[in-house]
């Protein structure tokens, strides 16, 4: 029974020494690859970077969360974009704290302009073999610089840039402070600073093999998985904290733009905003001549305030704007006036002048389209010298329904006494009076109407 009870005894010890290893383990000697996020997120930016873009782009980082995450990757092939948008996307990169790597691709893309100071705020920035990058002048902001503006790359080496001397004031303080921008961020991520400034005054650009060998870039990358593998093991500056990447295992995920994304990038597209303008315009005068309508009022109201919420995230004009609005009302005057047609050719002129000067051409991908000028420009001469111009007329026929419709309308006395009697028009006994004496048969007009009494006199043999 000793002997037993020692086996027992000794048995049960086992068992809590074995479990309590297995409880060590799983507290304390996680693998790396267990403990380590397990997905890389895509944002592919497009096209232009505006409104859409840099909602798409800071929502998405904030949702990504350092335990789930272990990179965003912004695949991006850009012409450029606005300026406010950029530093939008550039805050949200650098207070991120989930490591961004921006990947220019695929082959054949670029990250220009704007695209070149995203690439510097991030943690890691990666092209693909047949890419470019650079020409980060501001110019949608302050026009192109003439060449007394853009100094070498040698000229821009110290802490204080020089701006060109014969630039006028408003061109040398928006390039120096991009100058400046793009030096605090390349001195941040630990990348070539003097190239930076270079492409902001020269619009300097870089193929992918020259961007690496100057420290523009970290990597060149065929792909998204290549990209994952090369910067493993990296160490690269996150919400301004070096930390060491583990990608090498990071399962990626595209995440495509989700229907906000989609309804403001549709909006803010310069041509649907200017075509919402003039719809809402357009609606609202229609109200205008035919009180009651509702339609047109309701649909041109909706169709003005989406096109001012655009408006008011848009590079435009105010001037060019005004003189579109000014155009309408001269086509609108020329239709109520009638001068012949000066006021309307008029209209046309201010209309197309401002629509060219609404929308700058200088910024990439937030101009107005050929197309969609010559059709709103055809379409609104024919709107109201044509379709107004129809409408103003039918206001000035007779009335042909109602109680006015009875005035001029020819009916029968059926009896008549002493000055008053009733009538048939138009298949209806009135009463009726008249200032000279009828017979009973006889045709009459109707010329007033007091209530249900109508005045009417002896009509003209036919």
């Amino acid at each position: 029974m000793t002997a037993v009870r020692k086996g027992s005894t000794l048995a049960a010890k086992t068992l809590a020494l074995f479990t309590l290893a297995l409880f060590t383990l799983a507290l304390f000697g996680l693998s790396p690859s267990a403990a380590a996020a397990e997905q890389a997120l895509v944002f592919d930016i497009d096209g232009a970077i505006g409104p859409p873009t840099a909602d798409y782009v800071e929502r998405g980082l904030a949702a990504a969360k350092p335990g789930e995450v272990g990179l965003v990757i912004l695949r991006m092939n850009t012409p450029g974009g606005l300026d406010s948008s950029m530093r939008q996307i550039v805050k949200a990169i650098l207070a991120s704290p989930v490591p961004v790597a921006t990947y220019v691709a695929p082959n054949g893309a670029r990250a220009a302009s704007a695209g070149t100071y995203i690439a510097y705020a991030s943690a890691i920035a990666a092209m693909a073999p047949s890419t470019n990058i650079g020409a980060a002048t501001p110019i949608q902001l302050g026009g192109p610089l003439s060449p007394a503006d853009r100094k070498p790359a040698k000229e821009d080496q110290g802490s204080h840039d020089k701006a060109g001397e014969t630039g006028d004031a408003e061109t040398r303080k928006i390039v120096n402070d991009a100058v400046a921008y793009i030096r605090g961020l390349a001195t941040l991520t630990g990348r070539n600073a003097d190239w930076a400034a270079d492409a902001v005054r020269s619009a300097a650009s870089l193929p992918a093999s020259e961007a690496l060998a100057l420290n523009v870039i970290d990597v060149i990358a065929d792909d998204a998985p290549d990209l994952l593998r090369k910067i493993d093991g990296r160490t690269a500056t996150v919400a301004g904290k070096p930390q060491r990447l583990a990608t090498a295992g990071l399962e990626i995920a595209v995440v495509p733009p989700g229907w906000r994304t989609e309804l403001l990038a549709l909006i803010t597209n310069p041509n649907v905003a200017f075509i919402l303008m003039l719809i809402g315009v357009y609606g609202l005068i229609l109200e205008f001549f035919n009180p009651g309508a509702v339609a047109p009022g309701l649909i041109g109201t909706i169709c003005l305030l989406l096109a001012l919420y655009a408006l008011a995230l848009l590079p435009i004009n105010y001037a060019g704007a005004a003189l579109v609005l000014f155009g309408i009302a001269l086509m609108v005057a020329e239709v109520h006036i009638g001068a012949f047609g000066a006021l309307g050719v008029g209209g046309i002129a201010a209309f197309v002048i401002g629509a060219l000067l609404m929308f700058p051409s200088q910024a990439p991908g937030f101009a107005l389209s050929p197309g969609v000028l010559t059709g709103a420009a055809i379409g609104s001469a024919v709107f109201f010298l044509l379709v107004l111009a129809i409408a103003l007329r039918s206001r000035r026929r007779p009335v042909v329904t109602g109680g006015e419709a009875l005035i001029g309308a020819n009916g029968e006395a059926v009896s008549w006494q002493d000055g008053e009697g009733r009538v048939r028009v138009n298949g209806e006994i009135w009463l009726a009076r008249s200032d000279r004496p009828l017979a009973a048969g006889s045709r009459v007009r109707v010329v007033a109407r007091d209530g249900l009494v109508l005045r009417v006199e002896a009509a003209a043999p036919t």
